[in-house]
């Protein structure tokens, strides 16, 4: 919830204090709050609600798919490079927001689950596309260990893989580390 939707429920400042002494409110940022639920321990609610037009990618990405054993220190988010850059200046939860080109931000998404929530997240070829792009700020082992992975995978689709290069600029990269491999 944000501060203006709390002040249209006649919800005000005092009132909103108190449910958070009180333990049924939390805020998350300046602004921005949620109800408090005592089974859900995850963080991807917060991430959910603070982002909800984020995509998860990148070495999140890799964790859920199982193509990393690391969990990742920050969530990775794919988001629009026109949104502003000071939503993402937050303590917590630790955050690396991906700016990424309108055009090819909903390229390859899909939905999932994690910790009981709906999530947004790139299929497995895109994840690996991306991962071809950003190949030189990656950790070397993480990298490897993916493309490993990923052919590896009965589930992976070359044919998917090669369309996404193209508009992500990394087929010839593409051709030259998958199909060593195939």
């Amino acid at each position: 919830m944000r501060t203006k939707q709390l002040e249209e429920e006649n919800i005000l400042y005092r009132k909103v204090q108190q449910l958070i002494q009180e333990g049924y409110v939390e805020k998350l940022r300046y602004g921005y709050y949620r109800w408090v639920n005592p089974d859900d321990f995850s963080e991807v609610g917060i991430i959910k609600c603070l982002f909800p037009d984020a995509v998860l990618c990148m070495n999140t990405a890799l964790r859920y798919y199982e193509y990393s054993d690391r969990t990742p220190g920050n969530w990775h988010l794919a988001v629009s490079k026109d949104s502003g850059k000071s939503r993402f200046k937050i303590d917590y939860p630790f955050i690396k927001p991906y700016y990424i080109e309108p055009s090819i931000l909903e390229l390859g998404l899909t939905h999932g689950e994690m910790d009981g929530h709906d999530i947004r997240i790139y299929d497995k070829d895109r994840v690996i596309c991306d991962c071809l792009r950003y190949r030189n700020k990656m950790d070397k082992e993480i990298f490897n260990k993916a493309i490993q992975n990923y052919i590896n995978d009965p589930g992976k689709n070359i044919p998917k893989l090669l369309e996404y290069a193209e508009p992500l600029r990394v087929k010839k990269t593409a051709k030259e580390l998958i199909g060593v491999w195939l």
